[in-house]
């Protein structure tokens, strides 16, 4: 017995130190002794073999030298299999193995979760469970829940529970450790914190999944309270709020971890650096990120691919890239990950030939083609639009079986979307056997660019699940493409799903929506849903809905969320400044304006269309002048078209008129229609017939499809008498098929959107509201108002219906809002001024330019329009 347990213990030592010469020499040792044939020693023996990872000597063993194996000699077998990812003989030795006990089913089960074949190891259990042959034991638990978990498998965590209290495992700290993990990760968070209060002495790792759960489910505030509550912390803990502080966009925050956790003596792993350098990554930090990197220098032996990985994003990112290549030549063993972040880092600095350059020396290097690398690649032919080399780069997949990763099909889908090539985006689709949400929002996204709502809808139908990014994807679609109506039911419906939360995104796009069509009460109660979500005061949602009040007449409310927001942005001033100018309040614009640059904010291409376009519609000459000459000597910043276009408009409303044509001669492009229409325009203001044919000449010329230069021009000759002028201006509108753009108003009453045309007859109220609006038209009459009788006749223009209507259906202390796709017309504007003055009512009517409040007998734009 002496020599049998110091032969056992010499290989055991063997084993435990990888001696695989000292175990062949044992192996000799027993031949000699007559001791081979003992199996006791052969298992012992057996397991040295494995443990020095010479499979074959085991191999040889098993089927040369055991000649009686018992279920111990089939264990030790099946788990150095696994151990060195042999499955398959692990499994074919399993089904052939006369006996199993519990170990037995442990070690395939622990076989198939090392190799994630999460699956499989649950079929296991179930058929250790159904054979009856072997009770679970505590490794038999941990195993299954580690499956369960892995898999989110929310159906059985329930029955495993079950199970695990009928065997009354409580007290085995591995198990309770298990248990609360699968629960987090299956989603049952209060209850993993029920569970984890039942729990006496939990065990770091227990704190962790709980850690990880709160963080997940419940918010980074809350993951941050815990966390602090903490009694004991290991490094997996902080690098666990490092990462989720990092990833909720608390990039600083998570660096200001990193340091406590240096200060408080917490050694940094290959994880910690890794997670920081990517923080530094985010916040373009290059000079903490090099402090990080001599500490890794110092710290770690040798540099592994992960933190490599990090450093060369860190440099590629911050625009440091011969830096990001040195760190990536100094690497003894490159992996996938170094050379994709490669390629994305040049591809960031728009470097695509350099990108195509190391993609093709990765593939010289005999390294495994990578999805992510093709994935990225993909992604710089999206970018420059270059669908040569993106063909190419998808037949490489086809060939090297890539085009099975969701994350390259994704990527193609994206690509060809882009360049317009919807039928192979398709194609790449159908072909998927796999898709995400991803895949299905990418093609909804590429018909509803295209305008193909229909098509984008079937897409939307045809999902099994849907997250908050699809949801926007085709509420986006709707409203983009007019059909605002669709899009607010698309959000009705969003919101009785109970899986789906909107986020910030399915704000800003509701608002446009409200904006377009002026709902005003459906953008009440969507303001009190963000209140509700506490998403209002985020700055692009509040930015939306600035905007949104601006273009639903309620500049107040507008003027009192921009007061409220702390963190303005550029876009924030924006929003204001247009609102104001929509509304003719120009002199709030400028004063905007001179805010915005007296806090520090730096003012861009849009800011200046907006100063601007306020000026135009108060007639403020001399600012005007001012900001125009700033914009580009102070700022550096080129006028545009829409900067020329309303200093024309300016100058020429204000009568300037050959100022207005020297500064479109002087134009650096060439002028488009709309430059030309505002001079037009102004000629019409001023009776300029000779530079209004000028400028009537050149919109013809520019062959531009919109009505309204050519019915002015007509009107600029019928007011001066040459009707013959008039009627050939009138004969080439329709030699050219242009037709007149016809006139639309439209109001919100009882959550309904009342839309109506010049000489309505399709309203149900039609008679109605022209009896009213004849009411009307005769109480003006007494203040001195003489109706037009041309052959056209002005009375029944949309916003006079619109009036009439209004004043029919809502109350007398209620303002109407109106909008109106066309200019409001001169006689519209005198007639409802005298009404506003008649009926002592208030109205709000935005038309195709801007604006107008009516009250007491007279308009917000001074009749300068």
């Amino acid at each position: 017995m002496a020599v049998t347990q110091a032969l056992a213990d010499a290989l055991r030592s063997c084993g435990s130190r990888g001696a695989l010469a000292g175990a062949r020499t044992l192996h000799g040792r027993l031949v000699t002794v007559g001791l081979a044939s003992a199996v006791f020693l052969q298992n012992t023996l057996l397991h040295a073999y494995l443990s020095c990872g010479a499979l074959s000597d085991a191999r040889r063993l098993l089927r040369a030298d055991i000649k009686e194996p018992n279920v111990i000699t089939h264990n030790i077998m099946m788990n150095g299999y696994a151990k060195q990812g042999s499955l398959s003989d692990a499994e074919e030795l399993f089904d052939r193995m006369p006996r199993r006990d519990v170990a037995s089913w442990n070690t395939l089960m622990s076989g198939y979760f090392q190799a994630r074949r999460f699956l499989d190891g649950l079929e296991t259990f179930v058929s250790m469970h159904r054979s009856g042959d072997s009770l679970p034991n505590a490794f038999t638990f941990c195993c299954v829940m580690k499956s369960c978990g892995a898999l989110g498998c929310r159906e059985l965590a329930p029955q495993l529970l079950g199970l695990f209290c009928k065997f009354d495992f409580w007290g085995d700290p591995d198990v309770e450790t298990a248990l609360v993990d699968m629960f987090v990760r299956c989603g049952y968070v209060d209850f993993a914190s029920r569970l984890f209060s039942q729990i006496e002495r939990p065990t770091i790792f227990c704190r962790n999944s709980m850690l990880a759960g709160y963080a997940k489910l419940y918010g980074i505030d809350h993951a941050i309270e815990y966390f602090e509550d903490m009694a004991e912390r290991d490094v997996v803990s902080w690098n666990m709020m490092i990462a989720a502080l990092s990833q909720s966009g608390r990039v600083r925050e998570a660096l200001g971890l990193v340091v406590e956790m240096h200060r408080k003596g917490v050694r940094l792993d290959s994880t910690t650096y890794t997670s920081s350098l990517t923080a530094c990554a985010r916040l373009f930090s290059l000079g903490w990120g090099k402090q990080l990197h001599a500490k890794v220098i110092r710290s770690l032996p040798q540099i592994d691919p992960y933190v490599a990985s990090a450093l060369i994003e860190l440099y590629a990112k911050c625009g440091s890239f011969k830096e990001a290549k040195r760190v990536f030549n100094s690497l003894q063993d490159r992996n996938s990950v170094s050379w994709t972040v490669l390629i994305g880092g040049s591809l960031q600095y728009e470097c695509f030939s350099k990108s195509v350059e190391l993609f093709n020396q990765m593939r010289a290097e005999l390294m495994a083609i990578d999805q992510f690398a093709l994935a990225t690649l993909i992604s710089g032919c999206f970018n420059r639009m270059d669908l040569c080399l993106g063909r190419q780069l998808h037949s490489l997949c086809l060939k090297s079986g890539h085009n099975r990763a969701i994350v390259v099909s994704n990527s193609l889908i994206s690509l060809y979307a882009k360049c317009g090539d919807l039928q192979n985006a398709e194609f790449v689709f159908s072909s998927m056997s796999e898709r995400d949400i991803v895949s299905w929002t990418s093609m909804i996204t590429a018909y509803s660019q295209i305008g193909n709502i229909i098509k984008a809808r079937e897409f939307f139908d045809g999902m099994a699940t849907r997250n908050a990014i699809t949801w926007n994807a085709m509420l986006g679609a709707y409203i983009q493409h007019g059909a605002e109506e669709d899009g607010l039911k698309m959000y009705s419906a969003m919101l009785s799903q109970k899986d789906v939360t909107p986020d910030w995104v399915t704000y800003v796009t509701l608002f446009r929506g409200c904006a377009d069509i002026g709902a005003n009460k459906l953008g009440d109660q969507i303001i009190g849903h963000t209140v509700k979500a506490g998403l209002i005061l985020n700055v692009s949602v509040a930015n939306a809905a600035i905007t949104m009040y601006s273009k639903c007449g309620r500049i107040s409310e507008a003027q009192k969320l921009f007061d409220l927001l702390n963190g303005k942005d550029v876009v924030s001033w924006n929003a204001m400044i247009t609102g104001y100018s929509q509304h003719g309040m120009g002199k709030q614009a400028v004063k905007t304006f001179d805010d915005m640059l007296s806090k520090g904010a730096k003012p861009d291409y849009i800011s200046y269309v907006a100063v601007l376009s306020g000026c135009s519609h108060s007639g403020l000459v001399q600012e005007g002048k001012l900001y125009f000459d700033m914009m580009t000597r102070v700022h550096g910043i080129s006028p545009g078209l829409e900067h020329f276009s309303c200093m024309v408009d300016l100058l020429g409303r204000a009568g300037h008129l050959t100022e207005a044509k020297d500064l479109i001669d002087k134009m650096p492009m060439k002028p488009t229609a709309e430059v030309w229409g505002a001079l037009l325009s102004a000629c019409k203001i001023h009776g300029n017939d000779e530079l209004a044919e000028l400028a009537a000449k050149h919109v013809f010329e520019l062959d531009s499809p919109d009505s309204g230069s050519y019915m002015l021009l007509a009107k600029i000759y019928s007011d001066a008498g040459k009707s013959d002028d008039s009627a050939q201006v009138r004969k080439l509108m329709r030699d050219k098929g242009i037709k007149k753009n016809p006139g639309y108003s439209w109001m919100e009453v009882e959550n309904k959107v009342h839309v109506f045309k010049a000489d309505e007859v399709s309203h149900p109220q039609v008679i109605a509201i022209r009896n009213k609006l004849d009411e009307l038209m005769e109480k003006i009459a007494h203040l001195g108002y003489v109706r037009t009788e041309s052959p056209r006749s002005e009375i029944h223009h949309s916003e006079k219906l619109a009036v009439a209507f209004g004043i029919m259906s809502l109350p007398a202390w209620m303002p109407i809002h109106i909008m109106k796709n066309l200019r409001i017309c001169g006689d519209c504007h005198t007639v409802i001024k005298l009404i506003s003055s008649v009926t002592d009512r208030e109205f709000v009517i935005r038309d195709g330019v801007r604006f107008h409040h009516f009250k007491s007998g007279s308009c917000s734009c001074g009749d300068y329009w």
